[in-house]
């Protein structure tokens, strides 16, 4: 219960919270705070403002190469970052041009 109500505080700050279940023990309350069945709630009955919770137990990966693992875990990070930029009301960067290239550095014909 308490793991549940820091994850729901935290759901208001820019973090992701990455677990992987490592052995045979019932992993249902890591399931839970994956919330990718509906938001996590306290027992109060507050919503996490996001999910920033990724659950993985390892056995799904322990035959498949490392990298896999990896991806698996991370790949949510981006769509949780935007998330809490669209929160804040924040809008990306546009990227800068390249820098102009003096005639010194131009590439010679």
């Amino acid at each position: 219960i308490a793991t549940r109500e820091a994850v729901v505080r935290a759901s208001h700050l820019p973090m992701s919270v990455i677990i992987v279940g490592v052995g045979g023990a019932d992993f249902k309350a890591m399931e839970q705070l994956d919330a990718d069945r509906g938001p996590l709630q306290t027992r109060s009955g507050e919503a996490a403002a996001c999910d920033i919770v990724q659950f993985m137990p390892y056995c799904c990966f322990q035959n498949a190469p490392w990298e896999t693992l990896a991806q698996t875990v991370l790949a949510e990070v981006p769509t949780q970052l935007v998330s809490y930029f669209k929160a804040q009301g924040w809008a990306p960067f546009k990227p800068l041009p390249p820098p102009a290239k003096s005639p010194a550095q131009a590439p010679q014909v």
